[in-house]
């Protein structure tokens, strides 16, 4: 099942959050499938905050995975450096995914070969420059 949901400022990211959440369907992993600047790491701060953490989301380029605490445990992931999915293995990738708790994917492409088949994805279009259009399947 697909649902689209079009934002036209950041005010109304909030909605975009919660209806993430309301569709992983006891899926654990979420891959984010947008361009540079179209709100990912933004998009994953609000998630996490729904999910009552109170660290700072910033994107893990050089760290590769964030950890962040709220009412259940995320994993956040920038794959954006990773040259070859197989360098994924050497920080323990394969134990994040499979762990239960919830991977956050930005630059999941980098990756496929290690995501589970019910991986949902999140799609974001950049409509303007405060408008986006989200598809999450």
């Amino acid at each position: 099942m697909e649902r689209v949901i079009e934002i036209h400022s950041l005010d109304e990211l909030d909605k975009v959050a919660e209806a993430v959440l309301a569709s992983l369907d006891g899926r654990t992993v979420v891959a984010f499938d947008a361009p540079m600047g179209a709100g990912k790491t933004t998009l994953i701060s609000r998630i996490a905050a729904k999910l009552g953490s109170q660290d700072d989301v910033t994107s893990p380029t050089f760290a590769i995975v964030n950890q962040y605490e709220g009412s259940r445990t995320v994993y956040h992931f920038d794959m954006y450096r990773i040259e070859r999915w197989e360098e994924a293995l050497d920080f323990g990738s394969e134990e994040y995914l499979s762990s239960g708790e919830l991977c956050l994917v930005e630059w999941p492409e980098k990756i496929e070969p290690l995501l589970p088949e019910d991986t949902m994805v999140v799609k974001i279009e950049i409509l303007s420059d405060t408008a986006r259009r989200f598809v999450i399947r």
